[in-house]
């Protein structure tokens, strides 16, 4: 009887290997704590994360070449 594998390694396309950092000021910085706190955010990293994207994504769609201005 062959025993199986139970942890299953599945091939992720959106591997996270590219770094950026950032400073923020210190009114910055206490803004920022303050509405994680406020918001009782779980994921400091994977809300900044989603929040800058999702300000890029809106940005690229604003500035999308129409057919009629």
């Amino acid at each position: 009887m062959t025993k199986k594998n139970p942890q299953k390694v599945t091939k992720r396309n959106s591997l996270r290997t590219h770094r950026h950092f950032f400073t923020l000021n210190d009114e910055e910085n206490k803004a920022l704590n303050r509405y994680i706190s406020k918001y009782k955010v779980k994921n400091k990293s994977k809300f900044i994360r989603e929040t800058l994207m999702i300000a890029v994504i809106k940005k690229f769609e604003a500035d999308h070449p129409t057919l009629f201005d």
